[in-house]
């Protein structure tokens, strides 16, 4: 057995909920159903109002997601669908980019091509993708944003099926495709991707997941329960991709580091990445949810390597030991104690599964958070967790759409599932907010990317929803007002989004811990200010950061209902009890 290579029964309940393959692919029955441990499902909150209001129409959204211009079954077209908030004009507000499918094998200009959407800061927005050139025209799966070449504005990495696409932004409102002079045009199956600075050396890096080793010619027919076509498991095609990291030579161009460094080393079907500081030794990791195949963690050594230490730190696979389906991922703090744990959702008769960081070791403690059985009905994508309604709590939004024909659709298209959101309740503990998502109507449709950002700067989370097959949905925020709320904008002494820094405010209720991060969900770029809910509290006595590499420094009293700029060495020294 090679390196990273599983064999396929790790995937079996993906494949006999989903489909079997035409050319009599064999698979045995272990785990077929859902996972033996007790999962009791706290009792669902009557939905006095909604939290979220649908406003893509009225926003100026229009932008319409293509599966395949001829439907053929093929993988690539049931997987994509990515979104980036952005303010790529340095006005203040989210802009919003839109990543496009189309067809697999069609050309490029008889694609429909990625979308920029300019935020007008009135609730409203413009399409400008021809303005600024960034009309991308790959079949396309998500993006990420960030600026690499430290000019102030943010620049866009796209990953799409076949080679991906750096576009460096002119700070004049429009961008410069400069993939081959970066030298970051890989071109697999991209999926999700990150901008973060490993080595600390000021200059963001990129990691790249890929999915799959693809090509038409690898294609197989495979057939649902009621034996209709339907679309294939990854592991059918037995062809796990490695992950791409580049290093940034600070003179506009990336070095493929990805053998030096330990990374080709480990093969996955990769779909989601969260980077952060998970065993809190001052150097930023990676973290990647694979479909069917145990997740890597990537620790950084220091000297420039890495080290798959997934299985040794117990976040490969749940704790039956088995691999399952991961698609999206967050890193959050859920106990407060200063730590990331992480949140992955996953297949239909799958729970989503949320790893408890114990001290650098892992620990599933899905069963009694609240948060498995309600989430066995639905495949997830993307998800975070966020204090929407400002109580003091994070809640969790997962996006769902299934990935193989329903027997019975809940709507026409026969992938769409409604969307979920789960009220915190303090203590670890999630309940369901509702049968719906949160919204006045449910929103049944076959979701894929959820952004997650304040785009209309009234202090609470709004979320951009792209639907595979489907139109974007952009769901604004309505119960944020319900309590207080602070924004902090934290920038490192290079001028960039601190991306890995890990802030903690502290208030009359106590600590609340959040990390600077952009890359999470799936597919998605999102807001990079971090956002804390207040409950009653009239301001934050204390703020402390500790930055990438392990430094700890506090900043004063700030106002509740603002957004707030940090930047490095302009605080003085912290000392935090409790944190390594």
């Amino acid at each position: 057995m090679n390196e990273g290579i599983f064999t396929i029964n790790i995937s079996t309940r993906w494949v006999l909920s989903h489909a079997t393959c035409a050319i009599g692919f064999a698979v045995c029955s272990l785990g077929c159903g859902a996972d033996s441990q007790t999962d009791n499902k706290a009792p669902e909150s009557s939905l006095v109002e909604p939290w979220f209001h649908e406003v893509s129409i009225k926003a100026g959204l229009d932008f319409q997601h293509v599966r395949a211009r001829t439907i053929r079954y093929w993988l690539p077209e049931i997987m994509s669908g990515g979104a980036a908030w952005l303010d790529y004009d340095n006005d203040g507000d989210l802009d919003l980019y839109l990543v496009q499918g189309g067809d697999v094998t069609g050309n490029a200009p008889d694609r429909p091509g990625n979308h920029l959407y300019r935020n007008n800061g009135n609730g409203t927005f413009e399409e400008v993708t021809e303005t600024a050139g960034v009309g991308e025209r790959s079949y396309g799966m998500g993006c990420a944003a960030g600026d690499y070449d430290r000019d102030g504005d943010v620049d866009l990495y796209v990953t799409n099926v076949g080679p991906n696409v750096l576009y460096r932004n002119e700070g004049n409102g429009t961008f410069t495709d400069v993939t081959d002079r970066a030298g970051v045009g890989d071109d697999g199956w991209g999926s999700s991707a990150a901008f973060v600075d490993y080595d600390n050396d000021g200059k963001l890096d990129l990691f790249v997941v890929n999915y799959i080793d693809w090509s038409p010619e690898r294609e197989i027919e495979c057939f649902s329960g009621g034996n209709e076509r339907d679309y294939c498991h990854p592991s059918n095609y037995n062809a796990p991709a490695a992950s791409v990291l580049y290093h940034n030579s600070g003179d506009g161009t990336f070095t493929n580091v990805s053998a030096a460094a330990g990374i080709s080393q480990a093969r996955g079907n990769g779909l989601g990445i969260v980077p952060g500081d998970f065993n809190q030794d001052g150097r930023m990791d990676f973290y990647v949810a694979n479909d069917g195949t145990p997740n890597h963690l990537w620790i950084n050594n220091g000297d420039g390597t890495f080290t798959e230490s997934a299985m040794l730190f117990g976040c490969a696979v749940n704790r039956q030991g088995v691999a399952e389906a991961g698609m999206g991922v967050m890193a959050f703090d859920l106990e407060n104690d200063g730590d990331l744990d992480f949140f992955i959702t996953h297949l239909r008769d799958e729970t989503n599964t949320l790893f408890r960081n114990a001290q650098g070791l892992f620990e599933d403690i899905t069963a009694r958070t609240g948060l498995g059985a309600p989430s066995l009905p639905y495949t997830g994508f993307g998800t975070a967790a966020v204090d929407f309604d400002h109580n003091g709590e994070l809640d969790i939004y997962v996006v769902n759409g299934r990935v193989g024909r329903a027997q019975q659709a809940l709507a026409e298209d026969p992938f769409a599932e409604p969307n979920q959101l789960f009220r915190g309740l303090g203590g670890g503990r999630f309940e369901p907010y509702s049968l719906r998502d949160g919204t006045t109507a449910a929103l049944i449709e076959n979701s894929r990317a959820a952004a997650f950002g304040d785009y209309d700067n009234d202090g609470d989370i709004d979320i951009a929803i792209v639907n595979n097959g489907g139109r974007v949905r952009l769901l604004e925020n309505r119960v944020g007002d319900k309590g207080r709320w602070i924004m902090l904008r934290v920038m490192n002494r290079h001028g960039l989004d601190a991306i890995g820094a890990m802030v903690c405010i502290i208030t009359s209720r106590g600590k609340q811990w959040r990390q600077v991060q952009t890359a999470y969900s799936y597919l998605a770029s999102n807001d990079p200010r971090v956002h804390f809910g207040l409950a009653d509290a009239n301001a934050v006595e204390e703020v402390v950061v500790v930055w990438p590499g392990g430094k700890k420094e506090s900043f004063g009293r700030f106002q509740a209902g603002m957004v707030h700029l940090l930047r490095e060495n302009t605080g003085m020294t912290a000392k935090m009890i409790g944190y390594k």
